[in-house]
């Protein structure tokens, strides 16, 4: 049984879509697991659907408008590169709502329910693929899977929804008594649950480097701080959950193929830039092409 597994990486999950798309329509990959932590939840039930130019469309076509109905950042240049900065008065206004978060995401859900609609719920729930997206349960302190085959249309788009709430910059959610986050924050590569669900396959789809290559630019305010901060613990979250995945294989004789991005896209997943994500999308399509030739006179 195989499956697909993507992590999370905000914008960069353009990459993923990429590399899912030579996956999917080149090499011919059945899977009959999708699972996807934050951007890759986006994804997953897309590339389940195989409708693979749909999904890309909307990410290299999305923007922060698209994602945040309350931006809490300024997106600046500065010897060419992008920085963020905070957005005092969104802030300010978000607090006064009695908001937690510094910024809110609700455009994000709006885009998430115009582009997976209730046929093509309805489609995947017909067939035997099982597509699951990751949450953090902030209040039991939990990781928590969730299928689709266990939820109805709204639910499952809010799961989805949830997924991808990078707190405390994006929306908390309180369901089922509980406050509910970005999947990352628990589970950044899910691998091992794949396993766990009877994978012995797995195409694992890493939206950072396999080493890392550079040193963090100096943070220049309170906010790319914070940013700076959360980045480098989901990085160490991803990297256990990488090599907690890699024994789980070793015990199951699983099979897992990674993909890494070969070179860093961006120091900064939350700024949403059409041109650069078009880019990734061949970046990422070019790269499982280049990775896959380069291993066929190897398996012959």
């Amino acid at each position: 049984m195989k499956a697909l597994v993507i992590s999370g990486g905000g914008s960069k999950g353009a990459f993923a879509g990429g590399v899912a798309q030579y996956l999917i329509e080149d090499l011919k990959r059945e899977y009959q697991i999708f699972i996807g932590t934050s951007t890759g939840s986006l994804l997953v039930s897309h590339l389940a659907l195989n409708k693979i130019e749909k999904i890309k469309s909307v990410y290299t076509n999305v923007n922060n408008n698209s994602i945040f109905s309350v931006c809490p950042f300024i997106v600046k240049q500065k010897h060419g590169a992008d920085n963020i900065a905070i957005n005092h008065i969104n802030v300010l206004i978000n607090f006064l709502r009695g908001s937690k978060t510094f910024g809110e995401s609700h455009n994000l859900k709006r885009l998430i329910r115009q582009n997976l609609t209730e046929t093509d719920f309805k489609t995947l729930k017909k067939t035997s693929k099982d597509i699951v997206v990751t949450v953090s349960n902030l209040s039991l302190n939990q990781v928590e899977y969730k299928s689709i085959q266990d939820y109805d249309y709204d639910e499952f788009i809010e799961w989805i929804w949830i997924s991808c709430n990078y707190t405390p910059f994006m929306s908390l959610v309180k369901k089922n008594g509980c406050e509910y986050a970005d999947g990352g924050l628990g589970n950044m590569v899910p691998i091992e649950e794949a396993i766990n669900r009877g994978a012995t396959e797995v195409d694992a789809i890493i939206l950072q480097t396999e080493v890392s290559h550079y040193n963090r630019m100096p943070s220049r305010n309170p906010f790319s701080l914070m940013t700076n901060m959360f980045t480098f613990m989901l990085d160490r979250i991803e990297s256990q959950n990488i090599k907690i995945g890699k024994h789980v294989a070793n015990h199951n004789n699983a099979i897992i193929n990674f993909y890494y991005t070969p070179t860093i896209l961006t120091t900064n997943s939350l700024i949403f830039n059409k041109a650069k994500m078009t880019k990734w999308w061949q970046s990422g399509y070019d790269f499982a092409r280049f990775k896959n030739q380069e291993l066929s006179p190897l398996e012959e």
